[in-house]
């Protein structure tokens, strides 16, 4: 299991494949192992490497400092302690958001961006929903109903058709020994809360791609494009039968737009 030492935590990650480096940075409440879909078909052309960020799986303390910089410092101390040189980052939701961070703070070190799901913006609504998840997780008296809760925002409409889908999911959710405690989700989102959003797009100069799933509800196409706009290189692709979840909803979809981008 490697890990990095830093000054304030042990920063755990997954390394496959070879071939040009490849960052994959996970959303809230995620760690590397919510890039299963993708894994092994971009380690097949690319050297993957996956953190888990501060607060998520087997990254260590569960309890270390938390911003946006920390997460971004963490992921480019990763590539340099790795010799990566210019790599592409691919980051779901918040870590898209760390994504263009890192590409703010050390642009010599990105060589693309690919954003899946990613609007750099404040939302009221969705803040709510995260209140009421943990809400649920905090009283604890069924500890899947914040998972039914939440994985309707996820994912697409067509993922509830399948018989017992649902139900196996939150299984398998429950059991997942490096799961996100609430405690630390809470933190997660404290600081999620304090992110300067607006400022993220600003100074991006990499090719840029951002994949939307056509049915997310927590950050519809039409925000994610109003969102990047400013960034200058930037290419859109919407991913039709998809929800924020877009990379487990349509893998191969996601795949085929992802590839060719990362090839440059």
């Amino acid at each position: 299991m490697p890990s990095l030492a830093l000054p304030d935590l042990s920063l755990h990650y997954e390394i496959e494949g070879t071939g040009p480096p490849v960052m994959l940075i996970a959303g809230t409440a995620s760690d590397s192992a919510s890039w299963g879909a993708l894994t092994a078909p971009l380690a097949a052309q690319f050297t993957v490497i996956r953190p888990d960020n501060r607060s998520t799986g087997r990254t260590m303390p569960v309890d270390p400092p938390l911003s946006l910089e920390h997460w971004a410092q963490d992921a480019l101390a990763l590539a340099d302690h790795l010799g990566l040189g210019p790599m592409a980052v691919v980051g779901h939701s918040l870590g898209g958001m760390i994504a263009l961070r890192m590409a703010q703070m050390a642009p010599e070190a990105i060589s693309r961006l690919a954003l899946l799901a990613c609007a750099p913006v404040s939302s009221p609504r969705n803040m709510a929903l995260f209140d009421l998840l943990l809400q649920l997780r905090a009283e604890g008296q069924t500890p899947d109903l914040w998972l039914r809760a939440f994985l309707p925002w996820l994912f697409h409409p067509r993922f509830f058709d399948a018989p017992g889908q649902l139900d196996a999911a939150i299984a398998q959710s429950l059991a997942y020994p490096h799961a996100q405690s609430a405690v630390a989700m809470a933190a997660q989102i404290a600081a999620l809360r304090e992110i300067e959003m607006t400022d993220l797009p600003e100074g991006i100069s990499c090719p840029t791609l951002a994949l939307m799933g056509d049915s997310d509800l927590l950050m519809p196409p039409a925000v994610i494009e109003a969102a990047l706009a400013p960034i200058p290189d930037l290419t859109l692709q919407r991913i039709p039968q998809a929800g924020h979840s877009l990379h487990w909803d349509a893998p191969e979809a996601v795949t085929a737009a992802l590839i060719p981008f990362l090839q440059g």
